[in-house]
């Protein structure tokens, strides 16, 4: 019997999941509006999210979730860290048992600090769950242009299957046993991106640039750690991988956001005009609240949250950093 996975949520990365599953396995798209639905079963197109490309023809889309979740054998959740419990919720009515879920989404829960995955343990306890994470810009892989990823689960059979799925042309996929390091690389990368469009705003430079990403790896790696991820997955595609595309490519939501505020714009203006989730403006409050809990220093984060929630510009964000006193490279600051 062939395999039948069920992507929940038609933002531009749960089409573009459904996109390239497709290829492989009977795939079903849950979207929230049914006009979504009808557009991607008629047109073939998601225009909401993803205009201008063609989704696969063998995608069929509902708008009733528990269609989509009684139907599948693999669950692929590709909503927003805010909306997963919720999510979760409705779907534990209707989930057959040990169905495997895979999150997307690259993001942390506030209030609990879970990652995605402990979310979903906590919700239901008898799946196994894991992550597909990477630099994966929805529209470039959309273009067919060549790609890699990682599907990481503790289970290696689970792993070695899901990289079937998802496998396809020039998407390339690979597994990692490493959940935790895989799900904070990808979340805590939002939060150094919005840093370096915060300077790509003022015009800082591309030295200054690399400065930033490059010490911003070091400070999500010594959070990823001492979390209990393995520090080589921050050196890989979940880490630095992602790290590199987010905080550099004009398509990641979350260096679109630094890069208003850089320029003096308003961050709930910036938000207002947005019409997908920009995870790092969220995800900064719970990695303070972590770094303070672990005693981990994170001088870039910390200027972030400044910006967001303290009243900060970008230029005072800057200034900092130049004022600070380098210590030696492998050391925080």
């Amino acid at each position: 019997m062939q395999l039948r996975v069920s992507v929940l949520g038609a933002g531009s990365f749960g089409t573009t999941v459904a996109h390239l599953t497709a290829r492989n396995v009977a795939t079903l798209l849950w979207c929230r509006r049914v006009e979504t639905a009808e557009e991607v079963n008629s047109e073939h197109t998601n225009d909401r999210y993803l205009k201008g490309y063609t989704v696969n023809r063998a995608v069929r889309a509902t708008a009733d979730l528990e269609e989509a979740v009684r139907e599948a054998d693999v669950l692929v959740l590709g909503v927003p860290s805010r909306g997963m419990r919720e999510l979760l919720t409705e779907v534990s009515r209707y989930v057959r048992p040990w169905v495997p879920i895979l999150s997307l989404a690259k993001g942390l829960e506030p209030d609990t600090n879970y990652r995605m995955t402990e979310v979903i343990r906590e919700m239901l306890p008898e799946h196994r769950a894991g992550a597909l994470t990477g630099p994966n810009l929805a529209k470039e892989i959309m273009a067919g242009m060549a790609a890699a990823s990682v599907v990481a689960f503790q289970d290696d059979d689970i792993a070695r299957q899901l990289q079937g799925v998802f496998n396809s042309g020039l998407f390339r996929c690979y597994t990692n046993r490493d959940v935790v390091g895989c799900e904070l690389g990808g979340a805590l990368k939002n939060v150094i991106a919005i840093a370096t469009g915060m300077g790509d705003g003022l015009g800082v430079g591309d030295n200054t640039r690399s400065a930033i990403i490059t010490r911003g790896l070091a400070e999500l790696t010594r959070l990823g750690v001492a979390m209990g991820g393995d520090p080589a997955t921050f050196a890989g595609l979940a880490g630095m991988g992602d790290l590199i595309a987010t905080c550099t490519s004009k398509q990641s939501r979350n260096r679109h956001v630094g890069e208003e505020l850089g320029k003096g714009r308003k961050l709930d203006d910036i938000i207002a005009d947005m019409n997908q989730v920009a995870e790092g403006v969220k995800t900064t409050r719970v990695v303070m609240d972590l770094g303070e809990k672990l005693g981990v220093d994170l001088p870039i984060c910390r200027d972030v949250y400044d910006v967001l929630y303290e009243g900060s510009t970008a230029m005072d964000a800057y200034r900092g950093l130049v004022k600070r006193s380098p210590g030696a490279e492998h050391e925080p600051g």
